[in-house]
């Protein structure tokens, strides 16, 4: 039988993190986005060389940082301009959740024009994360009409929003 090309169960794009302290990591997304646990690979010194997260569909892999194999963590390269977007049941909880658990607000919770409540925030860890829940099905005419309100409201205020 051939192997095939993209494993049974990854989905074609599979985000890598990098974090300072891994299996705390995993912790924080367990508590806050309800991932599972699919596997830890240890490595030398408590570190942990590779793991994997099932996130609804998705799956999330991630170890703790090698400097001296240039994976280092968002926290040692003074940010990341990636942010992961989550669809979750209740963007509030999970908003609450994570800045209890000591995430720090980017952006807080709102209802946005396209049909989302949306809200960002920094994890302990350095990666910038989008969690919304859907709540509004938006035909793509309101939709213009919308975006082109907000691009207005936007530039009639002096910080941008």
């Amino acid at each position: 039988m051939a192997v095939q090309p993209i494993p049974e169960g990854y989905p074609r794009v599979t985000p890598y993190l990098c974090a300072d302290g891994a299996a705390a990591a995993i912790d924080f997304y367990v508590a806050v986005l309800g991932a599972r646990e699919l596997m830890r690979m240890p490595a030398p010194g408590g570190k942990i060389g590779h793991a994997e997260l099932e996130l609804g569909n998705s799956v999330i892999m991630l170890a703790d940082e090698y400097p001296e194999m240039g994976f280092r963590s968002p926290k040692a390269v003074g940010g990341t301009p990636v942010t992961l977007h989550v669809y979750v049941e209740d963007v509030d909880t999970v908003f609450a959740e994570a800045l209890a658990r000591g995430a720090t607000e980017v952006r807080p919770v709102r209802d946005e024009f396209y049909g989302d409540r949306t809200g960002q925030f920094l994890d302990p860890f350095g990666h910038r994360w989008s969690v919304a829940t859907h709540i509004e099905d938006v035909s793509a005419e309101e939709m213009q009409k919308r975006s082109e309100e907000a691009l207005k409201s936007m530039e009639s205020t002096p910080d941008g929003g």
